[in-house]
């Protein structure tokens, strides 16, 4: 045989493999399948559905800090907790739950004067709690 009738022949065996339909394709088969083969998306399992964090209001007191009525009320505080002989009641609260406040005046960094920021609590006074100027990474601003 010619190297060129060898090519023909080759060539009408692929031809002939490419026009046959396999047997589980056929038209009249009852084995029909619904698979799209990898082409339709999966479902996700269930899970509980994601819930954002509420954001924290800023500036805000948290539990233990200490409010006191007056700038005096707040240097008795301090001499007292230095082991030092003070006259008279001082006047100051302990904070319970966080609460937003606003910002009057600064007068040192252990020395604020706020405002409760809620107008149902209708209070101010001097706090000695540590209020950077910024506040943390997803806290929001309280309106004044």
């Amino acid at each position: 045989m010619k190297p060129t009738s060898r090519m023909l022949l080759i060539g009408a065996c692929l031809g002939s493999l490419a026009i046959t339909v396999p047997a589980g394709a056929q038209p009249n088969d009852s084995n029909v399948s619904f698979d799209a083969g990898g082409l339709m998306p999966k479902k996700p399992a269930p899970r509980l559905p994601d819930i954002a964090a509420q954001p924290l209001a800023w500036p805000r007191l948290d539990p233990g800090a200490v409010v006191c009525r007056t700038e005096a009320d707040l240097d008795k505080l301090g001499a007292r907790r230095h082991g030092q002989h003070v006259d008279g009641p001082i006047d100051c609260q302990i904070v319970r739950a966080a609460t937003a406040i606003s910002i009057v005046q600064r007068s040192g960094p252990g020395r604020t004067e706020v405002k409760a920021s809620d107008p149902k609590a209708d209070w101010s006074g001097w706090t000695d709690a540590w209020l950077p100027e910024k506040g943390a990474v997803g806290a929001t601003s309280v309106s004044r």
